[in-house]
Protein backbone atom coordinates (compact mmCIF):
# COMPACT_ATOMS: atom_id res chain seq x y z
CA UNK A 1 0.00 0.00 0.00
CA UNK A 2 0.91 3.50 -0.16
CA UNK A 3 2.26 5.82 2.37
CA UNK A 4 -0.13 7.75 4.69
CA UNK A 5 -0.17 11.05 2.75
CA UNK A 6 -2.62 13.68 3.28
CA UNK A 7 -3.57 15.77 0.19
CA UNK A 8 -4.31 19.82 0.29
CA UNK A 9 -1.51 20.59 2.70
CA UNK A 10 -0.37 24.05 1.54
CA UNK A 11 1.22 26.71 3.84
CA UNK A 12 4.00 29.44 4.02
CA UNK A 13 4.71 32.23 6.79
CA UNK A 14 1.54 34.61 5.79
CA UNK A 15 -0.54 31.38 6.64
CA UNK A 16 -2.82 31.79 3.69
CA UNK A 17 -4.29 28.98 1.59
CA UNK A 18 -5.07 29.75 -2.26
CA UNK A 19 -7.04 27.78 -3.43
CA UNK A 20 -6.42 26.29 -6.87
CA UNK A 21 -8.77 23.90 -8.72
CA UNK A 22 -7.85 20.36 -8.81
CA UNK A 23 -6.96 18.86 -12.02
CA UNK A 24 -10.19 17.26 -12.38
CA UNK A 25 -12.32 19.78 -10.50
CA UNK A 26 -13.79 21.69 -13.55
CA UNK A 27 -15.34 18.45 -14.91
CA UNK A 28 -16.50 15.23 -4.58
CA UNK A 29 -17.45 18.56 -3.24
CA UNK A 30 -20.45 23.08 -14.07
CA UNK A 31 -22.95 23.10 -10.72
CA UNK A 32 -25.65 24.79 -9.17
CA UNK A 33 -25.19 27.65 -6.91
CA UNK A 34 -24.90 27.15 -2.89
CA UNK A 35 -28.29 27.05 -1.56
CA UNK A 36 -29.27 28.43 1.04
CA UNK A 37 -28.86 26.94 4.36
CA UNK A 38 -32.13 27.12 6.77
CA UNK A 39 -32.02 25.52 9.60
CA UNK A 40 -32.02 21.27 9.18
CA UNK A 41 -34.95 20.12 10.62
CA UNK A 42 -34.75 16.90 12.61
CA UNK A 43 -35.34 13.65 10.41
CA UNK A 44 -38.97 11.91 11.32
CA UNK A 45 -37.36 8.36 9.72
CA UNK A 46 -34.81 8.36 13.09
CA UNK A 47 -36.45 8.06 15.67
CA UNK A 48 -32.52 7.34 17.81
CA UNK A 49 -31.43 11.15 16.62
CA UNK A 50 -31.84 13.52 19.11
CA UNK A 51 -32.92 17.41 18.99
CA UNK A 52 -30.03 19.52 17.93
CA UNK A 53 -28.66 21.37 21.10
CA UNK A 54 -28.28 24.82 21.33
CA UNK A 55 -24.65 24.42 20.80
CA UNK A 56 -25.01 23.33 16.87
CA UNK A 57 -24.65 25.83 14.11
CA UNK A 58 -28.13 27.17 12.45
CA UNK A 59 -28.24 28.29 8.97
CA UNK A 60 -30.66 30.12 8.63
CA UNK A 61 -32.66 31.87 5.40
CA UNK A 62 -31.99 35.07 5.08
CA UNK A 63 -32.14 37.71 2.06
CA UNK A 64 -29.47 35.73 0.02
CA UNK A 65 -27.55 32.45 0.64
CA UNK A 66 -24.41 31.52 2.34
CA UNK A 67 -21.20 30.11 0.82
CA UNK A 68 -20.35 27.76 3.66
CA UNK A 69 -17.04 26.95 4.15
CA UNK A 70 -15.41 23.82 6.21
CA UNK A 71 -11.62 25.53 7.25
CA UNK A 72 -8.77 23.52 9.32
CA UNK A 73 -5.73 25.08 10.61
CA UNK A 74 -2.77 23.02 11.96
CA UNK A 75 0.46 24.10 13.15
CA UNK A 76 3.93 23.06 11.37
CA UNK A 77 3.55 20.01 13.45
CA UNK A 78 0.30 18.71 12.11
CA UNK A 79 -1.19 19.57 15.42
CA UNK A 80 -4.76 20.84 14.87
CA UNK A 81 -5.51 24.71 16.35
CA UNK A 82 -9.07 25.25 16.87
CA UNK A 83 -8.74 28.67 19.46
CA UNK A 84 -8.45 31.18 16.38
CA UNK A 85 -11.35 34.17 17.00
CA UNK A 86 -13.14 34.85 13.95
CA UNK A 87 -11.40 38.48 13.94
CA UNK A 88 -8.62 36.69 12.82
CA UNK A 89 -9.52 34.86 9.82
CA UNK A 90 -9.70 37.02 6.53
CA UNK A 91 -12.04 35.44 3.54
CA UNK A 92 -11.20 36.41 -0.09
CA UNK A 93 -14.13 35.77 -3.05
CA UNK A 94 -12.53 36.20 -6.38
CA UNK A 95 -9.37 38.41 -4.61
CA UNK A 96 -12.75 40.71 -2.61
CA UNK A 97 -12.07 40.82 1.04
CA UNK A 98 -15.58 39.12 2.70
CA UNK A 99 -17.51 40.02 5.47
CA UNK A 100 -18.15 37.01 7.83
CA UNK A 101 -21.42 36.55 8.32
CA UNK A 102 -21.27 33.11 9.89
CA UNK A 103 -18.22 31.57 12.39
CA UNK A 104 -18.14 28.62 14.92
CA UNK A 105 -14.89 26.58 16.05
CA UNK A 106 -17.07 24.47 18.55
CA UNK A 107 -16.95 20.87 19.13
CA UNK A 108 -20.68 20.66 17.54
CA UNK A 109 -22.14 17.34 16.74
CA UNK A 110 -21.84 16.51 12.79
CA UNK A 111 -23.94 14.39 10.18
CA UNK A 112 -21.38 11.59 8.18
CA UNK A 113 -21.78 9.50 5.65
CA UNK A 114 -19.41 6.13 5.66
CA UNK A 115 -19.30 5.23 2.21
CA UNK A 116 -17.47 1.42 2.41
CA UNK A 117 -16.06 -0.49 -0.64
CA UNK A 118 -17.89 -4.09 -0.12
CA UNK A 119 -16.46 -4.95 -3.77
CA UNK A 120 -14.61 -8.66 -4.10
CA UNK A 121 -11.09 -6.78 -3.96
CA UNK A 122 -11.93 -5.98 -0.31
CA UNK A 123 -12.03 -9.49 0.45
CA UNK A 124 -9.39 -9.46 2.73
CA UNK A 125 -9.96 -6.37 3.96
CA UNK A 126 -13.17 -6.68 5.73
CA UNK A 127 -11.56 -6.87 9.30
CA UNK A 128 -9.39 -3.83 9.10
CA UNK A 129 -12.25 -1.98 7.84
CA UNK A 130 -14.91 -3.19 10.68
CA UNK A 131 -11.84 -1.91 13.30
CA UNK A 132 -11.16 1.06 11.91
CA UNK A 133 -15.54 2.05 11.80
CA UNK A 134 -15.54 1.40 14.87
CA UNK A 135 -12.13 3.57 15.87
CA UNK A 136 -13.34 6.31 14.00
CA UNK A 137 -17.13 6.33 15.76
CA UNK A 138 -14.98 6.04 19.26
CA UNK A 139 -12.84 9.09 18.28
CA UNK A 140 -16.24 10.91 16.84
CA UNK A 141 -18.98 13.39 19.37
CA UNK A 142 -20.61 10.78 20.58
CA UNK A 143 -23.37 12.94 18.97
CA UNK A 144 -22.51 12.62 15.78
CA UNK A 145 -25.42 10.91 13.64
CA UNK A 146 -23.91 8.35 10.98
CA UNK A 147 -24.97 6.46 8.43
CA UNK A 148 -23.06 4.09 6.18
CA UNK A 149 -23.19 2.87 2.52
CA UNK A 150 -21.76 -0.40 1.37
CA UNK A 151 -21.10 -0.61 -2.63
CA UNK A 152 -20.22 -3.13 -5.07
CA UNK A 153 -22.38 -4.47 -8.11
CA UNK A 154 -24.90 -1.70 -6.69
CA UNK A 155 -25.08 0.15 -3.61
CA UNK A 156 -27.45 -0.18 -0.45
CA UNK A 157 -27.90 0.86 2.80
CA UNK A 158 -25.61 -1.05 5.29
CA UNK A 159 -27.82 -0.41 8.60
CA UNK A 160 -31.09 -1.89 8.74
CA UNK A 161 -34.28 -0.09 10.05
CA UNK A 162 -32.53 2.82 10.71
CA UNK A 163 -31.08 6.20 8.38
CA UNK A 164 -28.95 6.99 11.20
CA UNK A 165 -26.58 5.77 14.08
CA UNK A 166 -25.23 8.09 16.49
CA UNK A 167 -21.65 7.85 16.88
CA UNK A 168 -22.10 6.40 20.63
CA UNK A 169 -24.17 3.12 19.31
CA UNK A 170 -21.03 1.10 18.17
CA UNK A 171 -22.62 -1.92 18.58
CA UNK A 172 -25.09 -1.78 15.70
CA UNK A 173 -22.52 -0.09 13.82
CA UNK A 174 -20.03 -3.13 14.62
CA UNK A 175 -23.28 -5.70 13.28
CA UNK A 176 -23.77 -3.37 9.86
CA UNK A 177 -20.12 -3.10 9.27
CA UNK A 178 -19.49 -6.46 9.72
CA UNK A 179 -22.07 -8.07 8.17
CA UNK A 180 -21.91 -6.72 4.94
CA UNK A 181 -21.19 -9.35 1.71
CA UNK A 182 -17.82 -8.76 -0.16
CA UNK A 183 -18.73 -9.77 -3.19
CA UNK A 184 -18.88 -8.69 -6.96
CA UNK A 185 -17.68 -4.95 -8.79
CA UNK A 186 -17.22 -1.41 -7.45
CA UNK A 187 -19.91 1.32 -7.84
CA UNK A 188 -18.00 3.86 -5.97
CA UNK A 189 -19.58 7.02 -7.77
CA UNK A 190 -22.82 5.78 -7.78
CA UNK A 191 -22.25 5.15 -3.78
CA UNK A 192 -20.66 9.34 -3.27
CA UNK A 193 -23.83 10.24 -5.66
CA UNK A 194 -26.14 8.77 -2.78
CA UNK A 195 -24.07 9.42 0.24
CA UNK A 196 -24.24 13.30 -1.16
CA UNK A 197 -28.16 13.06 -1.41
CA UNK A 198 -28.26 11.00 1.94
CA UNK A 199 -26.55 14.04 3.93
CA UNK A 200 -28.88 16.29 3.49
CA UNK A 201 -31.76 14.30 5.08
CA UNK A 202 -29.26 15.35 8.46
CA UNK A 203 -30.24 17.06 11.25
CA UNK A 204 -26.73 18.38 11.72
CA UNK A 205 -25.44 22.17 10.83
CA UNK A 206 -21.18 19.79 9.85
CA UNK A 207 -21.36 17.30 6.84
CA UNK A 208 -18.72 14.74 5.98
CA UNK A 209 -18.31 11.51 4.00
CA UNK A 210 -15.40 9.01 4.78
CA UNK A 211 -15.01 6.69 1.91
CA UNK A 212 -12.98 3.86 2.31
CA UNK A 213 -12.06 2.25 -1.00
CA UNK A 214 -9.05 1.49 -3.27
CA UNK A 215 -10.77 4.34 -5.17
CA UNK A 216 -11.48 2.01 -8.71
CA UNK A 217 -15.03 2.03 -10.46
CA UNK A 218 -16.37 -0.88 -13.17
CA UNK A 219 -20.02 -0.84 -12.33
CA UNK A 220 -21.48 2.94 -11.42
CA UNK A 221 -24.16 4.51 -13.44
CA UNK A 222 -22.48 8.37 -12.54
CA UNK A 223 -19.07 9.26 -13.60
CA UNK A 224 -16.70 11.05 -11.61
CA UNK A 225 -17.27 14.64 -13.08
CA UNK A 226 -21.11 13.69 -11.92
CA UNK A 227 -19.64 13.32 -8.33
CA UNK A 228 -17.14 16.33 -8.89
CA UNK A 229 -20.31 18.36 -9.76
CA UNK A 230 -22.70 16.91 -6.85
CA UNK A 231 -20.21 17.45 -4.32
CA UNK A 232 -18.79 20.99 -4.99
CA UNK A 233 -22.85 22.18 -5.04
CA UNK A 234 -22.75 20.93 -1.38
CA UNK A 235 -21.13 21.80 2.14
CA UNK A 236 -19.61 18.53 2.71
CA UNK A 237 -16.13 17.61 3.27
CA UNK A 238 -15.20 14.62 2.00
CA UNK A 239 -12.23 12.19 3.30
CA UNK A 240 -10.89 9.31 1.41
CA UNK A 241 -9.22 6.23 2.66
CA UNK A 242 -7.31 4.19 0.10
CA UNK A 243 -6.65 0.43 1.01
CA UNK A 244 -5.25 -2.10 -1.42
CA UNK A 245 -2.77 -4.49 -2.35
CA UNK A 246 0.19 -3.29 -4.47
CA UNK A 247 -1.23 -5.98 -7.23
CA UNK A 248 -4.55 -4.42 -6.93
CA UNK A 249 -5.68 -3.44 -10.61
CA UNK A 250 -8.62 -1.83 -10.10
CA UNK A 251 -7.05 1.19 -7.73
CA UNK A 252 -6.77 4.77 -8.58
CA UNK A 253 -5.96 6.86 -5.26
CA UNK A 254 -5.75 9.88 -7.97
CA UNK A 255 -9.67 9.49 -7.63
CA UNK A 256 -9.41 9.65 -4.31
CA UNK A 257 -7.35 12.89 -4.05
CA UNK A 258 -9.28 14.75 -6.44
CA UNK A 259 -12.58 14.28 -4.19
CA UNK A 260 -10.67 15.35 -1.18
CA UNK A 261 -8.72 18.14 -2.43
CA UNK A 262 -12.40 19.61 -3.97
CA UNK A 263 -14.12 19.67 -1.08
CA UNK A 264 -11.49 20.63 1.45
CA UNK A 265 -11.11 17.23 3.04
CA UNK A 266 -7.94 14.96 3.06
CA UNK A 267 -6.91 11.86 1.28
CA UNK A 268 -4.83 8.93 3.20
CA UNK A 269 -3.21 5.80 1.87
CA UNK A 270 -2.36 3.78 4.93
CA UNK A 271 0.23 0.68 4.46
CA UNK A 272 -0.82 -1.00 7.84
CA UNK A 273 -4.04 -1.99 9.99
CA UNK A 274 -1.93 0.68 12.29
CA UNK A 275 -1.82 3.52 9.97
CA UNK A 276 -5.28 2.88 8.61
CA UNK A 277 -6.82 3.40 12.67
CA UNK A 278 -4.44 6.51 12.75
CA UNK A 279 -6.08 8.07 9.71
CA UNK A 280 -10.03 6.98 10.42
CA UNK A 281 -8.79 8.47 14.48
CA UNK A 282 -7.24 12.03 12.74
CA UNK A 283 -10.27 12.54 10.11
CA UNK A 284 -12.36 12.20 13.46
CA UNK A 285 -10.35 14.77 15.10
CA UNK A 286 -9.99 17.01 12.04
CA UNK A 287 -14.61 17.06 12.26
CA UNK A 288 -14.55 18.36 15.53
CA UNK A 289 -11.47 20.76 15.48
CA UNK A 290 -12.58 22.68 12.26
CA UNK A 291 -14.22 25.84 11.87
CA UNK A 292 -17.22 26.58 9.81
CA UNK A 293 -17.41 30.08 7.93
CA UNK A 294 -20.28 30.97 6.27
CA UNK A 295 -20.59 34.48 4.12
CA UNK A 296 -23.08 36.53 1.42
CA UNK A 297 -21.97 35.88 -2.16
CA UNK A 298 -20.56 38.92 -3.83
CA UNK A 299 -22.41 38.17 -7.38
CA UNK A 300 -25.02 35.93 -8.55
CA UNK A 301 -23.10 35.65 -12.12
CA UNK A 302 -22.97 31.53 -12.54
CA UNK A 303 -19.55 31.36 -12.71
CA UNK A 304 -16.60 29.66 -10.24
CA UNK A 305 -15.86 31.59 -7.34
CA UNK A 306 -12.18 30.88 -6.07
CA UNK A 307 -12.00 30.92 -2.84
CA UNK A 308 -8.43 32.43 -0.27
CA UNK A 309 -8.93 31.75 3.27
CA UNK A 310 -6.19 33.52 5.84
CA UNK A 311 -5.12 34.23 9.09
CA UNK A 312 -4.26 37.72 9.33
CA UNK A 313 -1.59 39.15 10.85
CA UNK A 314 0.42 35.88 10.65
CA UNK A 315 0.79 33.59 13.38
CA UNK A 316 4.14 32.99 13.93
CA UNK A 317 3.18 29.41 14.54
CA UNK A 318 3.47 29.36 10.60
CA UNK A 319 -0.20 28.19 10.35
CA UNK A 320 -1.42 25.90 7.61
CA UNK A 321 -4.88 26.68 6.35
CA UNK A 322 -7.10 24.40 4.41
CA UNK A 323 -10.57 24.89 3.41
CA UNK A 324 -12.29 24.02 -0.28
CA UNK A 325 -11.20 25.53 -3.73
CA UNK A 326 -13.92 27.39 -4.27
CA UNK A 327 -17.68 27.30 -5.65
CA UNK A 328 -20.02 28.01 -8.17
CA UNK A 329 -22.50 31.20 -7.83
CA UNK A 330 -25.97 31.07 -8.77
CA UNK A 331 -27.11 32.88 -11.68
CA UNK A 332 -29.08 36.04 -12.11
CA UNK A 333 -32.57 35.99 -10.80
CA UNK A 334 -35.19 36.37 -13.55
CA UNK A 335 -38.54 37.89 -12.35
CA UNK A 336 -41.39 36.99 -14.15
Amino acid sequence: MGRVGRAGRVGGASAVVRAPLAAAALVLFSFPAFPAFPAFPASPASPAQPPASAQDPIFRSQASELVVLPVVVTDKQGRFISDLPKDQFAVYDNGRHMAIDFFTNEDTPATIGLIVDASGSMRTKLGEVVAATLAFAKSSNPQDELFALRFNDDVQDAIGGKRFLLAEDSDALRTAIAGMRIEGRTALYDALVDGLARLHDGSRGRKALVVISDGGDNASHAKLDDVLARARASNAAIYTIGIYDAMDMDKNPGALKVLAQTTGGERFLPRSPGELMQAVERIAREIRSGYTIGYAPPDHDGTFHRVRVGVEPPDTRRLNVRTRPGYFASGPVTRP
